[in-house]
């Protein structure tokens, strides 16, 4: 299609709709558009509505999902883009989605349009074969990789080795000792048993998984003596993972068929990775920013210093003025770390503690009674430092 069209526009919904008005508004666009209820039509029809179809399951798929609606409302489809990161770490965006599973959540498991089960439409990530049969998928495997803060800080790719099922190496994945295969006597190939009802919307079909051949249409007459006839059997892969600068604690990224091998040379299983971040011995961290806390002797704080402090990329020199208060903050613009999903880097903040010794001696007490009778040791605040707002400013500004 030329242009692509506001998704509550596609299902004639809008952004306060309930789950349950979205859902109704899909089923009935899917009612009208699937390719099963055309297939007597021209080639013209059977393409618009292939297309109506598509659009109206892949507006379903975001406006269905509480996260992906939240940010389609907020960032529209510039959102759909930058919802996660693609490439090497396989990070799904709001266009992956499975198609049957959209339509089994609205119509119940099994539903059929009457064209022999739902039509596959591989650019949705989904569905199966036009002839109903299916590649059984292996299970998610879900793993924890531990990042330190200079990884965070700067990306990073991590091997890892993971137990899991792989293809059996003997029968190639097949199951099949010889690797010969019959067509299912059950289903006659097709990996459904179908039965026609009358319904409400007129003579429709539901359909099963064939329970002799599980959904593939074939049988194994000979099973591979290594795996039993499963065709997978467990093994070990060393996975790479490339790791994006900017993840934190508690994010999950998806790397996408690298979790376990599906039966019978199914589809692969994902590999979910929890990322854990270890505790930095000087820095605190919220999202992007980096708290570092300075402290200084009561002279530097009277008089003035320059500060060492460190930051991700190194150490760098910060000006104390004269007369600064405990509680000062210091901003350094673009040393914390790199904004995931975004551009650039957060803030380094650095809070100014003055140090107020513990215990001092006879001399040191003798000096602080002197200087305790200045005027100039006496406390007098301005205004601006007597408010509490004054002092958490700069960390907004």
């Amino acid at each position: 299609m030329a242009e692509k069209r506001d998704y509550y526009e596609v299902l004639g919904v809008n952004k306060n709709s309930t789950p349950d008005e979205i859902k109704s508004a899909y089923r009935k666009a899917a009612l009208k558009w699937h390719p099963d209820k055309w297939v007597n039509g021209t080639d013209a029809e059977k393409k618009t509505a292939e297309e109506n179809f598509k659009e109206a399951s892949e507006a379903y798929s975001v406006l269905s999902d509480e996260n992906k609606k939240a940010r389609y409302d907020r960032y529209g489809f510039a959102g759909m883009d930058g919802g996660s990161a693609n490439g090497g770490s396989g990070f799904g965006g709001f266009g992956d989605f499975d198609l049957n599973d959209i339509l089994n959540s609205v119509f119940g498991r099994g539903f059929d349009f009457g064209g022999g089960g739902f039509s596959g439409f591989s650019s949705f990530g989904g569905g199966g074969s036009r002839g109903g049969t299916m590649k059984q998928r292996g299970s998610n495997l879900r793993v924890k990789v531990k990042l330190n803060l200079q990884e965070i800080a700067h990306g990073t790719k991590k091997k890892i080795k993971v137990s899991k099922y792989v293809a059996c190496s003997h029968c190639h994945g097949s199951g099949s000792e010889d690797g010969s295969t019959e067509t299912c006597p059950t289903c006659h190939g097709r990996g459904q048993v179908v039965q026609t009802v009358n319904s409400f919307f007129g003579q429709m079909q539901t359909a099963s998984v064939c329970p002799t051949c599980n959904g593939r249409g074939t049988i194994i007459k000979k099973k591979c003596t290594h795996c039993g006839g499963e065709g997978i059997m467990k093994g070990d892969e060393i996975i790479e993972i490339d790791i994006p600068a900017g993840v934190g604690e508690g994010m999950q990224l998806t790397v996408r068929g690298k979790g376990n091998a599906g039966p019978h040379n199914g589809i692969n299983g994902d590999l979910l990775v929890l990322i854990e971040e270890e505790a930095h011995p000087e820095f605190e961290r919220d999202e992007s920013t980096l708290i570092y806390n300075l402290f200084i002797t009561i002279p530097e704080a009277i008089m003035g210093t320059q500060a060492e402090v460190p930051t991700v990329d190194g150490k760098v020199r910060v000006k104390i003025a004269p007369g600064t208060q405990s509680g000062k903050v210091l901003r350094l613009r673009g040393k914390g770390l790199p904004i995931l999903n975004g551009y650039g880097n957060g803030d380094m903040l650095v809070n100014v503690n003055v140090w107020i010794p513990k215990k001092f001696n006879k001399k040191e007490e003798e000096l602080l009674q002197q200087l305790a009778q200045s005027e100039n040791f006496k406390p007098n605040p301005t205004a601006e430092e007597r408010s509490f707002f004054s002092k958490i400013k700069d960390y907004f500004n």
